[in-house]
């Protein structure tokens, strides 16, 4: 694919910005209302889908279909359109719905677009709490209610110095929640339930590590472009690219990524 112009690369900001404004309106309808209920996905787990997370993604494809009609379309709720123009927008519209059922701010919006060599510009949002987070075309901040400032993840440190994070203590099959705990147990704390605000305490310089799998492409692109343009690397556990999700380890800098690399590989 060619080099995107700056003028395309503005109106692919821009245009991420108007998604994310648009789902924080569709996604805050809903949440903490008494009224809201859920079904689930799977049968044989819970796997909640809601009101807010159609809304949320049907509000984003409305913008898209005006805005970048001939762009293509990858959506956790409404599944795949294609494009023509070698981009695809990835859109989570609610990351961690069990989160939003509960209550909790630690849920989020997730926006990226992607070329063919994975995502290269993302949007983190978190609505309730009113912070973005976004990286890639040369930007790397965040924007909330007290600040705005630069993202910069932190510098090299031994893991027994590392705080890293999980949205679930299961973390998996039963061998990668094995490796997960090796891990946890060789570094200073341990959080979950986070589930992809984990990943902008990573980009913002707040922790050091996010090990997960199971995930998604819509989990993990816009992680990916915000943690990268923060300084930091996102792999498999393999320490293979991973813009379709799978095992993912997110570290705040090679070193810190290089010693996780070799304890979750045993």
């Amino acid at each position: 694919m060619a080099e995107l112009s700056n003028e395309t690369r503005a109106e692919l900001i821009d245009v991420a910005h108007a998604l994310a404004d648009a789902a924080r309106e569709a996604t805050l309808v809903h949440f903490r209302s008494l009224a809201l209920t859920a079904e689930s996905k799977e049968s044989q787990r819970f796997d909640p889908v809601t009101v807010a997370d159609r809304l949320s993604e049907d509000r984003m494809r409305a913008i898209l279909a005006q805005r970048r009609p001939q762009d293509g379309i990858l959506g956790e709720e409404r599944g795949s359109q294609a494009g023509t123009t070698g981009l695809t927008w990835v859109l989570d519209p609610i990351d961690g719905t069990r989160s939003y059922l509960a209550g909790t701010p630690t849920w989020g919006v997730l926006i990226s677009v992607a070329d063919e060599t994975g995502p290269i510009y993302g949007i983190i949002d978190q609505p309730y709490i009113g912070e973005r987070f976004e990286g890639g075309f040369g930007r790397a901040q965040m924007q909330g209610p007290h600040w705005q400032r630069a993202l910069a993840t932190r510098g090299p440190r031994a893991l027994a110095d590392c705080l890293i994070m999980s949205t679930f203590p299961e973390v998996g099959t039963a061998d990668e929640a094995a490796a997960f705990h090796r891990l946890a147990r060789q570094c200073r704390l341990t959080r979950y339930g986070t589930d992809c605000y984990a990943y902008a305490l990573l980009a913002a310089g707040h922790i050091d590590l996010v090990v997960e799998a199971g995930l998604q492409a819509y989990d993990v692109q816009a992680p990916i472009a915000v943690i990268t343009a923060a300084g930091g690397v996102v792999t498999d556990w393999q320490g293979q690219p991973a813009p379709q999700g799978g095992r993912i380890l997110a570290a705040s800098c090679p070193d810190v990524h290089a010693a996780a690399l070799a304890v979750l590989n045993g």
